[in-house]
C-alpha cells in the first residue's frame, strides 16, 4: 500500500516497532511496549496500526502486572 504522507514515494510494508505513550492510568508515567507489529513506510517511517493492535495495546495498558523490564529514561532539557 501506498504512503499516506502527502508527497511521500514510499510503500507501507510488514515489521515491528517501539510504541510509547504516556499514560493516565500509570500516573502518567511513560510505557514502552517492544515489538509491536505495524506496516512502516519504507522511506519516511510513517507507521500504521492496525485496529486489533491498537486494541490489544489497550489491553496490555489495562492490565496491572510487572513490565519485561525496565529502561532508563533521559530527558532533554
Amino acid at each position: 500500500m501506498k504512503c499516506s504522507i502527502a508527497g511521500c514515494p514510499g510503500e507501507y510494508e510488514a515489521g515491528k516497532v517501539t510504541h510509547t505513550v504516556r499514560h493516565l492510568r500509570h500516573q502518567g508515567q511513560i510505557i514502552v511496549i517492544d515489538h509491536v507489529p505495524a506496516d512502516v513506510c519504507s522511506v519516511c517511517g510513517d507507521v500504521l496500526l492496525k485496529p486489533d493492535t491498537v486494541r490489544r495495546i489497550e489491553g496490555l495498558l489495562q492490565e496491572k502486572h510487572q513490565p519485561a523490564s525496565t529502561v532508563p529514561l533521559y530527558e532533554f532539557a
